[in-house]
């Protein structure tokens, strides 16, 4: 909780203006009672209507000057809460864009939008609630009680019964739902977990004829957070009627009191009506703090888990600052060096990639190919730093990747990942992601060498005609062809493609790696394939098998020198193609 106060501190002014204007709104209110009693004790019951109208005068300017001074407490209270459930989100957000990967495995994204969307608002809704209530109610509590004993100090010995057991009826009825509410966000976490593995796995689930499954599945998780809820709830329906036996209880032990006063001459009957109006407001000022009460816990619950994600370490930092990291020679750009290489997931006690050794450097090809869970793609995300190695160096134009800033790191390396996502928007705003501020021929060139130029002219709007969030009003080859389009406007000097060909035909596979060889002669090119025909060209193939390199060289030189390879080799490609060691 202390780590999200800092973001009230540019408020600070807001925040004593609000202060101010409730202290105003609370004279007002504590005025008016007095104001009631002047009309009835030494105006109706003189008969002085020019009394009754000098009063009434002041009660309506109070009056008004009350709710003019509440609106502008509520506009400076909402500024204040919206502000800084804006300035959660982006601290949140900006804080999320820097995880490792290793970050977002350990928390999961359900529970990240979670924390970003309903726990936000949580917070929000307490600063908003506090600034308005919070101030307000002690300050009416204090004042009501302090005109009631001015009042008549004999009758307000009532309070000190009643206010103890409205005090108990609110600690026990707390006591309990503080436990239900920490576990109401947990749950909710649960339900958009489901929910979103439904919404994006549900080609998967039609195809498996699992929808009635996930909709137990489903009704289950929400069954249970409509539980918790409902038990958090009629705890909660409890607290008012309990509020009001007591509220009521008072009243009339104050009528039964005041009454016999009255009668007795001790107390006059505008004095017993402006006690009943500041007892009335002592009560509903602990109604006001109860409703503060109730935010308290889920908010308090919501607040810990957005620490908990402002308070995590990157695993992966800047080592130091870009300015003070020597630029690499020209004779040394584009050149990739892994010294020794060991990387083991984390919670993992067998490595995934074991003593990994190569070089690549500018117009060579480096191919990778290997089976299922051998580490092909691990090692490409260990080059942008997706990951740090556990052991060994990875070089990037001489110095240590650790040397650079993430940032110019990144820079250098055009990505195509192997599930290639596109983001709603155009074509052109896709693209975009490789170089801002593109122009038509720069967009042009790069559609041209992916081999999307042709489907992307026949769109109807071309290069601006609009894209779904991921890509799915275009097809698995098409998506993937922008992807590579992408990665190519950042003219990088190196290009990592992994398994980015899978999903082409034949003919345009040979096409694009034709076209590639010959527009990206001052780059490195590392390929992670699974089939013989998109990397057999490459200048050097590494063979992993078992987490390790189990073979390095040419196509002809692992079909000779190596089992793997070469078993690999003859489950794709015919006789044929294996003794002209040709294929499209």
């Amino acid at each position: 909780m202390r780590k999200l106060l800092h973001f009230l501190k540019p408020y600070t002014v807001l925040i004593v203006i609000t202060c101010l204007l409730l202290l105003c709104q609370t004279i007002g209110n504590l005025s008016l009672p007095r104001f009631l009693s002047n009309i009835i004790d030494n105006g109706i019951t003189a008969g002085n209507m020019n009394y009754i109208l000098r009063i009434g005068v002041y009660m309506i300017f109070a009056a008004i000057l009350t709710s003019a001074v509440g609106m502008g407490a509520m506009y400076t209270s909402s500024k204040v809460a919206m502000s800084v459930g804006r300035d959660l989100r982006h601290a949140l957000f900006e804080k999320i864009e820097s995880f490792s990967l290793g970050e977002f495995n350990n928390l999961g994204t359900s529970s990240l939008i979670t924390r970003t969307t309903n726990d936000v608002y949580q917070v929000q809704q307490l600063v908003v609630m506090s600034l308005r209530l919070m101030i307000i109610a002690p300050l009416m509590a204090i004042g009501g009680i302090v005109m009631a004993i001015s009042t008549n100090a004999s009758l307000s010995l009532t309070l000190l019964v009643s206010v103890p057991v409205l005090a108990l009826v609110i600690f026990v009825i707390g006591r309990k739902t503080v436990p239900l509410y920490n576990q109401i966000q947990t749950k909710l976490d649960k339900v958009n977990l489901i929910l979103r593995e439904n919404l994006t796995g549900i080609r998967v689930i039609r195809a498996f004829n699992k929808t009635k499954y996930e909709e137990e599945r489903f009704k289950e998780a929400s069954l249970d957070l409509t539980n918790n809820a409902i038990g958090v709830n009629k705890l909660m329906a409890i607290l008012m009627p309990g509020i009001m036996i007591v509220l009521n209880l008072t009243t009339v032990a104050i009528l039964w009191f005041g009454s016999r006063k009255v009668s007795n001459g001790l107390l006059e009957v505008g004095s017993l009506i402006a006690f009943i109006q500041y007892v009335m407001q002592i009560m509903f000022s602990l109604v006001m703090l109860t409703m503060i009460f109730v935010l308290i816990p889920r908010a308090l619950a919501s607040a810990n888990r957005i620490s908990e994600v402002l308070g995590i370490l990157n695993s992966i930092t800047d080592k130091v600052a870009p300015s003070d990291i020597s630029t690499p020679s020209s004779l040394t750009r584009a050149h990739l060096r892994f010294e020794d290489v060991s990387f083991t997931y984390p919670g993992s006690q067998k490595p995934i990639l074991s003593h990994i050794s190569f070089d690549v450097g500018p117009g060579e090809t480096l191919a990778i190919i290997g089976g299922t869970g051998s580490g092909k793609s691990t090692l490409l995300n260990l080059i942008p730093r997706f990951y740090d190695i556990t052991s060994g160096r990875i070089l990037i134009d001489s110095l240590d990747i650790k040397d650079y800033s993430l940032t110019d790191l990144r820079k250098k390396i055009g990505y195509v990942p192997q599930k290639n996502f596109l983001f709603s928007g155009s074509v052109a705003s896709n693209l975009a992601f490789g170089k801002e501020n593109a122009t038509e021929d720069e967009l042009t060139k790069a559609l041209t060498t992916a081999q999307g130029i042709d489907f992307v002219s026949s769109m109807p709007e071309g290069t601006h005609s609009p894209i779904t969030q991921g890509g799915t009003n275009v097809s698995g080859g098409q998506r993937q062809r922008l992807a590579i389009a992408r990665a190519l406007m950042k003219n990088a000097e190196f290009y990592l493609f992994d398994d980015s060909f899978s999903a082409l035909d034949f003919k345009t596979d040979s096409q694009l790696r034709k076209a590639l060889a010959a527009d990206v002669t001052n780059s490195a090119v590392i390929i992670v394939g699974q089939r013989i025909t998109s990397i057999m060209h490459a200048n050097t193939i590494l063979v992993l098998d078992d987490h390790t390199i189990v073979g390095k060289g040419t196509h002809k030189e692992l079909l000779k020198n190596c089992k793997t390879y070469r078993e690999i080799a003859e489950s794709q490609l015919s006789k044929k193609e294996l003794e002209g060691g040709h294929a499209l």
